[in-house]
């Protein structure tokens, strides 16, 4: 079984900074693209940022130069360092990894239980 844990979810005041942590653990062969996702109360799940196996990044326009994901493959773990928080940062964060079970098998998503944003003052 696959299980995708994270971390470090909070409540902090606006330009301040957290970093989330999403361990993969569990028996499997190798994971593909790593990502984070958010969703805010009446709002459509949104992709934030994603990072390739080979360390290739993509973000949403709205954290642009103010997120950063990274991922250690040793650790199967994927990080996302968020600065300069704003309001509209609020939501669940939750990460997400495609998963190869076996050398042979196909690609599966797994999802992380997510973890809460809270920009305030």
């Amino acid at each position: 079984q696959v299980q995708l844990v994270e971390s470090g979810g909070g409540l902090v005041q606006p330009g301040g900074s957290l970093r989330l942590s999403c361990a993969a653990s569990g028996s499997f062969f190798a994971i593909n693209l790593m990502g984070w996702y958010r969703q805010a109360p009446g709002k459509q799940r949104e992709l934030v940022a994603s990072i390739t196996q080979i360390g290739t990044t993509d973000y949403a326009d709205s954290v642009q130069g103010r997120f950063a994901i990274s991922r250690d493959n040793v650790k199967n773990t994927v990080y996302l360092q968020m600065n300069s928080l704003k309001p509209e940062d609020t939501a669940v964060y939750s990460c997400n990894a495609q998963i190869w079970r076996s050398a042979i098998g196909s690609l599966t998503d797994y999802w992380g239980q997510g973890t809460q944003v809270t920009v305030s003052s």
